[in-house]
């Protein structure tokens, strides 16, 4: 019997009894386990033990009462979780988007997603309701191996585990190797980023996941964590929300105004409240890429600006210029 199966079988011994279960009780039950000489039995014993208190498994030992004797238990108040009481409206939801995401072609944890997704059928109560919602998710960015990675990349954060990435950079137009501490991971815009500290740099940096050309898990020590994950990690910290939040450059002050049909939608397009007047609206981000901010701009029509700093300005104007002789060089 290997480790895990004893471990899953004490489990099992302890919720199953009705009292406390002793020492020589549990010896018993493993008499293959728990041979040879006391001291050695209740060292290994006490291996299995701590790993059940690092798995969040309450095994405690009680002391002998009127009622029962001394002996190890699991309280099972604090093992099972309560019941889930969901709505079928809400379970047929829950069933589509996870359905759609994983149809999707990528997605980490998806043996997971589809195990819950089983509970889900199984549980319903007949027939799932329609859920008033349609889900199509399209194709993510990334190649054939992106699955297999997200998939690699899930099971290092969760075990802790730091990963070595061969990882191309479109800025020197090199690979190189890099050794992470896998943090977290993101999805924003159909890209998937990977956040973790970089050995190499020694600071936290972000990684697109479809830039990886091999990646390798840590496989010594797999019960062992490789890194604790900072208590102030944020993963909105790291991941842009918007093209012109990636951290290239020290954040810059620039000012952007929208006019006539787009005035009023600066929440929408920039996330910012901005009064509009004499259909105009002007308001300031702080950026850390003015190219993501300039292609971002442009994208908006010719009412959209900038207007300061003057650095800003004349990377808009150099942009669009450039994109009007492409224009007239065309056939």
């Amino acid at each position: 019997m290997d480790r895990t199966e004893r471990i899953l079988d004490l489990v099992a011994l302890l919720l199953d009894a009705q009292a406390p279960v002793s020492w020589g009780e549990i010896r018993e039950a493993f008499p293959d386990e728990y041979s040879g000489s006391q001291d050695a039995a209740e060292r290994k014993f006490e291996r299995d033990k701590a790993e059940l208190l690092e798995l969040g498994l309450p095994i405690t030992w009680t002391p002998a009462t009127d009622e029962h004797l001394e002996g190890y238990v699991i309280d099972k108040s604090a093992y099972y979780l309560p019941e889930l009481a969901l709505a079928p409206a809400e379970l047929a939801v829950l069933y589509a988007a996870g359905s759609a995401v994983l149809t999707s072609g990528a997605f980490p944890g998806r043996e997971d997603l589809a195990h819950a997704l089983r509970k889900i059928s199984f549980f319903a109560d007949g027939q799932l309701p329609p859920p008033k919602v349609r889900l199509e998710l399209s194709e993510l960015t990334g190649s054939r191996e992106l699955p297999a990675r997200l998939e690699a990349l899930w099971g290092a954060i969760n075990a802790k585990k730091w990963v070595d990435l061969e990882y191309f950079s479109p800025f020197s137009a090199q690979v190189t190797h890099r050794r992470v501490d896998p943090y977290g991971l993101a999805l924003r815009r159909g890209m998937w980023t990977l956040v973790g500290w970089c050995h190499l740099r020694g600071a936290v940096r972000s990684f697109h996941v479809h830039r990886v050309r091999a990646l390798t898990v840590n496989a010594s020590k797999p019960r062992s964590a490789d890194f604790q994950l900072p208590a102030a990690f944020s993963l909105d910290e790291y991941v842009a929300a918007w093209p012109w939040q990636h951290r290239f450059h020290p954040p810059t002050e620039v000012t952007v105004e929208l006019r006539g049909e787009l005035a009023p939608l600066a929440a929408s397009l920039f996330g910012v409240t901005a009064p509009v007047s004499n259909e105009r609206s002007t308001f300031t981000l702080s950026v850390t890429d003015l190219e993501g901010l300039v292609g971002y701009v442009l994208s908006q029509g010719p009412d959209a600006r900038l207007l300061a700093p003057e650095s800003a300005v004349q990377a808009l104007r150099a942009a669009a210029t450039g994109v009007l002789d492409a224009h007239r060089s065309s056939p």
